[in-house]
Formats: C-alpha cells, sequence, structure tokens
C-alpha cells in the first residue's frame, strides 16, 4: 500500500534571508555606535540611501543621537547577541526593507525600528529609530511592539 505524502505549508517567503537581515541590523548599529563614540556622524550618513542623505546632516544625526551619546549607551552587544523581531522582516507598499524588534540586553535592551531602501543592488538606510527601554522581567514576552520614539534623540530619522 502505498502512502501519500501530504505537503507542508508554504512557509512565507521573506524579502531578504535572515543572515542578510542580521547583517544589515548589526552593521547599522555598530555603524551607529562607532558614529556615537566618535561623535562623528559622517560615515553612518555616507553608507545611507540617497533620501536619507538629503534629509540629514551629519550634525542634524549628531543631534538626533545626542541622548545616547551623552549617556555613552554602547551599542556592541548588536554584535554579541540574536536580534529579536517583533514582526517578520517585511516590504512596505514603496518596496522598503523594514526590520524592527530589540536585542535583549539588560538593564536596557535595545529597541530597533529600521528600514533600508534597494539602491543600485544593495540596501541602503532610509530610516532609523532606536530606542533602549528597560527590559522586560525574565518572564516569556509576547511580541514587543514597534518603536515609536518620543524624544528628538530617538526620533526616527526618513
Amino acid at each position: 500500500m502505498a502512502q501519500q505524502k501530504t505537503p507542508a505549508p508554504a512557509q512565507p517567503s521573506l524579502p531578504v534571508t535572515l543572515e542578510k537581515a542580521l547583517y544589515l541590523i548589526r552593521s547599522t548599529l555598530l555603524t551607529l555606535n562607532d558614529a556615537n563614540r566618535t561623535g562623528n556622524y559622517t560615515v553612518l550618513r555616507d553608507l545611507a540611501a540617497p533620501d536619507f542623505q538629503a534629509r540629514n546632516t551629519a550634525a542634524d544625526l549628531g543631534l538626533n543621537f545626542l541622548d545616547l551619546r551623552r549617556r555613552n549607551f554602547d551599542l556592541y552587544a548588536a554584535a554579541l547577541l540574536a536580534p529579536q523581531f517583533s514582526e517578520a522582516p517585511a516590504l512596505d507598499q514603496r518596496g522598503m526593507l523594514r526590520l524592527a524588534g530589540y536585542i535583549p540586553t539588560r538593564p536596557q535592551q535595545i529597541q530597533f525600528d529600521l528600514t533600508f531602501q534597494i539602491v543600485a543592488g544593495q540596501w541602503r538606510l532610509f530610516a532609523i529609530a532606536i530606542a533602549t527601554p528597560e527590559a522586560a522581567s525574565a518572564q516569556p514576552q509576547a511580541q514587543v511592539t514597534p518603536v515609536r520614539p518620543a524624544t528628538p534623540a530617538q526620533k526616527k530619522t526618513p
């Protein structure tokens, strides 16, 4: 008697591989970390999409991330810990890639909401929002709400 195999349900396809998403998150946060440590936001700006560059000077970025810099908040954990997505990586109606979630650091988490635009075949930063709320207790956690910054230092910069 032949057995009939039932096909597995189709997995939703991601707009980028998980490895690429992790690379984009880590490289962006580490570039921001270097900018905060040096006070020089030129490289962060220069690596971003042309629309981001047109809307933000290096000085603007310095002001947007002043709070992180003043607190000497180190984003190095982005290189060490796996980011947790609050929602699956997805393309918006304009074809922009959105990566949102957190890095489970303590006592404060690193929440990120990053948008990337494809430019000459490469994903380049289009918008960034970073927040550092207190980490939740060690109990299992439901989905994290996407970052909605309230202060200029955590402002999403298009």
